[in-house]
């Protein structure tokens, strides 16, 4: 017969024995850093009322702990027990010790926490983003806006210390505006100048920043103005708020249509306007006394680069005294020459030879002097005068143009067109216009003749076209 034996305990191992299964129940749960420090404490606290024993303290997450109690006790958890508590690096706790105090708690919380450092400022124009917020090893970016470069760290990192690494950067406005110019500008001088006016908008800054911009500046000549033939450069510019300069440049070309060179016709002169070969230009010729002109009295270069008319020449005068009148006989001297018309009853009047005498002479400076008769002939076709001698009486008269004769009844006919005595010496001085504008009863020096004739508003004109093309009659 079997005989069953019923198991005893000895109640002194109860506690014991609870304590056992305690430790093995009690459970935490991850990332708390603490495994039995809430519920096991209390547990605890109404388990072992008549025990000064606190929850005991097996782990700590993030960390390491050592207990002594007051008199070597076995248990680390009985009351007076110290516990120091070391955090791994990036992880604190609220005290480095802690003490199981009668009430069967410990005296702080002893769990290893993450270092949290403090919350970072927003850069102003941008912002940053972390790997873990602001806890301990999170590594924040910094970034600013399209327009804005960074000053400064570009990351910054949590440290132990709940410091960050480095400080927050400034988002400052390091990109210069943008601003665009007018294409190359080709223009053609206007007709008759050397010039073109050249139009363009004004170009318009962009800034990537705040859009804020101060004016627009040119350097150079502006819009709508006359530009000379040749390439001119020219410059914008413009500065945004944080003084960052932006510019672009372009080039206004002018061009100008040009005929081939023209010159002066041989013993002849040529005065032309605008720049002498340029669209538009026209060249006026005149000729040297004693000829006259041929072709073209004046020519301008066309759009085509040709010259408008035919070649000018100038050739010598051609006088013809087959014509039947005096009226006739003049007009062929109308706005080419002037006349001296000088008539005397003989060749014989001494009037006449002193006054023919007179003409033989020639300018040195502004005094006129004595001398042979190409030089007076000279003094003469400068002023572009002709020279018609009549002399003697109807019907014995006679005329000459220099070596040419004058049929008697052409210079009869002269004598009573001019109304001028054929019984004493008389002189007239008739202008280019057909004009009797002096008339003389004595004879005249070459200098009151030819200063007389070089008061005409004509013949001011001519002086300076000969002083321009060099003539004169120095030797």
């Amino acid at each position: 017969m079997l005989n069953c034996v019923r198991p005893t305990f000895n109640m002194d191992m109860w506690p014991l024995l609870l304590l056992l299964v305690q430790l093995c129940l009690c459970s935490g749960y991850e990332g708390s850093g603490q495994y039995s420090y809430g519920d096991d404490e209390e547990w605890y606290f109404r388990t072992y009322q008549g025990t000064p024993w606190c929850a005991p303290i097996k782990y700590v997450k993030h960390g390491s702990v050592s207990c002594s109690t007051p008199t070597g006790q076995q248990h680390k958890n009985v009351m007076g027990t110290r516990c120091k508590i070391r955090c791994k690096q990036g992880y604190e706790t609220q005290s480095s010790e802690v003490v199981c105090m009668a009430s069967k708690r410990w005296s702080s919380n002893y769990a290893c926490q993450e270092v949290r450092c403090p919350k970072l400022n927003m850069p102003v124009n941008g912002g940053y983003k972390c790997s873990d917020g602001s806890y301990f090893n999170s590594r924040c970016e910094f970034f600013c806006a399209p327009g804005f470069g960074l000053k400064g760290q570009k990351t910054t990192t949590c440290q132990h210390n709940k410091a960050w690494s480095a400080g927050v950067p400034t988002c400052v406005d390091m990109d210069p505006p943008k601003i665009k110019c007018p294409n190359l500008k080709d223009k053609w001088a206007e007709p008759g100048k050397l010039t073109a006016r050249v139009t363009w908008d004004t170009p318009e800054g962009v800034d990537t920043a705040d859009g804020i911009l101060t004016d627009v500046v040119l350097k150079g000549k502006p819009s709508k103005s006359n530009f000379p033939e040749g390439l001119h450069k020219l410059s914008y510019t413009v500065f945004d708020r944080a003084g960052n300069k932006g510019s672009c440049r372009f080039t206004v070309r002018v061009r100008v249509r040009r005929c081939s060179q023209l010159f002066a016709p041989d013993n002849g002169y040529m005065n032309c306007d605008s720049d002498g070969d340029n669209y538009g230009a026209t060249c006026s010729f005149k000729c040297t006394g004693g000829h006259e002109l041929s072709g073209s009295a004046a020519r301008v270069c066309q759009y085509g680069l040709t010259w408008s008319g035919t070649e000018t020449k100038c050739s010598p005068m051609n006088i013809n005294v087959g014509v039947r009148t005096a009226a006739a006989l003049l007009d062929q001297f109308y706005e080419k020459r002037r006349l001296l018309i000088i008539s005397a009853p003989t060749a014989a009047n001494h009037n006449y030879r002193f006054q023919m005498t007179n003409l033989q002479v020639r300018q040195e400076g502004d005094e006129w002097w004595e001398f042979d008769a190409p030089h007076a002939q000279c003094g003469l076709d400068l002023r572009h005068v002709t020279v018609i001698e009549v002399v003697g009486t109807y019907p014995a008269q006679i005329g000459r143009i220099r070596h040419t004769a004058l049929p008697p009844g052409l210079a009869l006919q002269l004598r009573l067109l001019l109304r001028i005595s054929q019984r004493s010496f008389q002189m007239v001085l008739v202008d280019k216009q057909g004009t009797d504008k002096q008339r003389y009863p004595f004879p005249i020096t070459a200098a009151e003749l030819f200063t007389t004739i070089d008061t005409f508003p004509l013949r001011k004109d001519e002086m300076v076209l000969q002083q321009e093309a060099g003539q004169t009659c120095h030797s």
